[in-house]
């Protein structure tokens, strides 16, 4: 059964056998146990070897390399263990009979929380191909541009006659390799455009680089005084640092769709003739019976038939209290079982489940956001035809006015061809979003996508998501002091048994107000329900109103029922994240349209919406409906900044005009974003709003130079008085002021 077709949850009976704690393993807490940590695993397909691929989010500098490492090296078992940095990943190879919830426990031990992809769907070899190819041939054009000029300069120094041929020779044996090699990536796109009949900015970029060499070459055959080798490598260097400039600023480099569908449980318990079995999720079929133990992740959407517990549906619906689950009920691959084993009847699994659909989704939404095309995108179409137009303009004017002197007039061409190159319109985007992420990293922002700053400027709506990105998504305990110091205290025992989330929360709030737990006896576990235990001969429990018989408050709260007495209510609230309620006011103040839109229930929601006054909220949002929000939004022209961190979340924030993540959020959600919030204070996305107006400026101060410096330089070369040296040297200077201008933002 998928999201959308839960069946709202009613009353359950009680059950009438309570679990002890003795045969039932520890609840896992509901940021701990996404990953399955009481599954027994199958042995994969190699014999003698597994590999285990587990997502470590906080990871973020060498010494996270090394004690991640170091931990699961010392593991039996363990053959070896590496880090991608860049993806937040950790590769295992480890004997069959190695369990991911024994790596699971290893690094939450030494301080990280690690969640299981399927290694399957993912590589742990992936590497900044283009990156590094774009910054190989960026050096070798830097070097060949040093040797080339330095041989230029004997010849403007006066060298004539056989030895300005030399010269020319060994600087045509060095450029014109250097032109073939790091031009490559000019020549691909330009060719490409032209075979779908498009003039795209790499066009004349390559015809500038063919012509300054073809020349070159044509002029040191036949002994001319100049050749502009020098001005081919230099133009191939700026090229390269521009496009390896605007490469760094698009680190987007994986899809959210393919981690979505990592995050799901790979294998599951099946049960079949009362024999437990684990096998891989494509085995499954409708029907099948599935075992999910405590801590472990449900592996496929199903309906309960056996047992009761409480599951975490935090990750895929935002709802920040656990919700009970009992015969019946309706379940989604994603959830977390926290408390009790459950069994399942499947109803959808592998590609068919809710969280494979919202994958999908996420597919559809980040494929419509590659439409948007840049400023400079945008400008190249107008810019190239103008270029063309131009050089073949002067190239015709020049053979009519010599009488056929095609030296001369390809000399014109190449000249108008080259000082109105693209270089200046290639590095105004790239520079500014490069002067403009460094200066938003050091605020604790990390910008991930090459048009994210320009998208940004443009937002007029921000939409927020509330558990997690608002909040912390941890409970506090609010009202300790309104109850007795002993009714306090056996609920702090009570509290100790149990890894509720609002169990802890108690716990902790108790514990830092210098109580004591009450010597509570039997403590047991009843799971979707609570806890219960002996004090003073009578049977005290701790949990859901109704079981306490207590009068359920409009608030989070948990009860405590005193034997004969009236149940008390320990009532609770989510922390808000630093920086919030300044944020909302800073939008509010920017004249941005804020909207809060949250799976979790009404009364949470309208207490948050009213203490950060946001007037328009929604709560109980399935993915779907968030997502569909944002396009209804867009839909209406407005442009919607999503700020979102949980799986729920991942469909709306790559169907946004732009989005943001916390670094707390799971990979899914940071790689559909396009920038990360590295801090828990999000007052800096204030900022972040006003640099992007700011970078956007200094993007079109920077076309409007390139402009001005065309309409200088481009009547100069029309008129014969610039060759292709002095064209290259102008088009270099309004690359550098450029450069100089983006500079400003720091």
């Amino acid at each position: 059964m998928s999201v959308a077709e839960r069946l709202p949850l009613s009353p359950q009976p009680f059950p009438e056998a309570a679990v002890d704690y003795g045969h039932v393993g520890p609840s896992a807490c509901p940021a701990c146990a996404v990953a399955p940590s009481a599954e027994r695993l199958a042995e994969l397909s190699a014999p003698h070897e597994a590999r285990l691929m587990l997502s470590i989010p906080a990871a973020h500098c060498a010494a996270c390399i090394s004690t991640v490492e170091s931990g699961l090296a010392r593991l039996p078992g363990v053959r070896s263990a590496r880090v991608n940095l860049t993806m937040k990943r950790v590769s295992v190879e480890a004997d069959p009979t190695v369990e991911a919830a024994t790596l699971i426990d290893a690094l939450k031990g030494v301080g990280y929380e690690a969640y299981e992809l399927d290694a399957g769907l993912l590589s742990a070899t992936e590497t900044d191909k283009q990156g590094r190819d774009l910054l190989m041939r960026l050096g070798v054009a830097g070097f060949s541009m040093m040797n080339v000029m330095l041989l230029s300069v004997a010849v403007w120094s006066g060298a004539g006659d056989a030895t300005r041929d030399l010269f020319h020779w060994i600087s045509g044996a060095i450029a014109l390799p250097t032109v073939v090699f790091a031009g490559q990536p000019f020549f691909k796109s330009a060719w490409a455009s032209l075979r779908v009949g498009r003039l795209g900015m790499d066009v004349p970029i390559s015809l500038a680089l063919i012509l300054a060499s073809s020349i070159s070459l044509y002029e040191t055959m036949n002994s001319g005084h100049h050749a502009y080798f020098d001005a081919a490598v230099m133009l191939s260097f700026f090229l390269l640092a521009g496009r390896y400039l605007d490469h760094r600023t698009r680190a987007v480099a994986r899809s959210a769709a393919e981690e979505l569908a990592a995050l799901e449980v790979p294998r599951a318990t099946l049960l079949r003739d009362g024999e437990e079995t684990v096998v891989p999720i494509s085995e499954l079929a409708v029907g099948d019976l599935v075992r999910v133990r405590p801590g472990g992740r449900m592996p496929v959407d199903g309906i309960v038939t056996d047992g009761t517990s409480e599951i975490d549906r935090s990750l895929l619906t935002g709802e920040s209290l656990p919700a009970w689950a009992g015969p019946d009920t309706p379940v989604s691959a994603g959830e977390v079982n926290l408390t009790g084993p459950l069994t399942l009847r499947v109803t959808a699994a592998g590609r068919d489940s809710s969280l494979h659909r919202m994958a999908d989704l996420v597919a559809i939404a980040e494929s419509a956001k590659t439409r948007y095309t840049s400023l400079a995108e945008r400008a190249a179409r107008l810019y190239s035809p103008l270029v063309h137009i131009l050089s073949f303009s002067a190239f015709g004017f020049w053979m009519w006015k010599t009488g056929g002197d095609l030296r001369f007039a390809i000399n014109i061409s190449a000249a108008v061809l080259i000082i109105t190159c693209p270089c200046a319109l290639g590095l105004a985007v790239p520079a500014v979003v490069t002067a403009a992420s460094g200066r938003l990293f050091r605020k604790g922002l990390l910008i991930k996508h090459g048009t994210a700053l320009e998208r940004l400027a443009e937002v007029d709506t921000v939409v927020f998501d509330k558990t997690g990105t608002l909040t912390l998504g941890t409970p506090e305990l609010t009202n300790l002091a309104a109850h007795p110091r002993q009714a306090a205290e056996v609920a702090m025992a009570l509290a100790a048994a149990s890894s509720h989330p609002l169990a802890m929360a108690l716990s902790q709030g108790a514990r830092a107000a210098g109580l004591h737990p009450a010597p509570v006896t039997d403590l047991r576990e009843v799971p979707g329900y609570g806890v219960e235990g002996v004090w003073r001969g009578q049977t005290v429990r701790l949990g859901r109103a109704g079981w306490c018989k207590a009068d359920p408050l409009a608030v989070t709260a948990t009860y405590l029922c005193l034997g004969e007495g009236k149940p008390r209510a320990f009532t609770f609230t989510d922390r808000l994240r630093p920086g919030a309620a300044d944020l909302v006011t800073a939008l509010q103040k920017q004249g941005k349209q804020v909207r809060l839109i949250s799976g979790d229930t009404e009364g949470a929601v309208a207490d948050l919406a009213t203490r950060l006054g946001i007037a328009d909220w929604t709560a109980g949002a399935l993915p779907a409906e968030k997502a569909a929000l944002v396009a209804d939004l867009s839909a209406q022209g407005r442009r919607v900044l999503m700020v979102g961190d949980g799986l729920n979340d991942t469909a709306a924030l790559a169907g946004a005009h732009v989005s943001i993540s916390p670094a707390s959020a799971l990979d899914a959600a940071r790689t559909a974003s396009d920038i990360v919030l590295l801090g828990q204070d999000m007052a800096p996305i204030a900022d972040a709003l006003r640099i992007a107006t700011q970078s956007t400026r200094r993007i079109k101060e920077n076309f409007a130079m390139s402009a001005a410096y065309n309409v200088v330089a481009v009547p100069l070369a029309l008129a014969g008085m610039a060759t292709p040296l002095a064209a290259a040297l102008a088009m270099s200077l309004s690359s550098i002021s450029v450069s100089l201008n983006a500079l400003r933002l720091k």
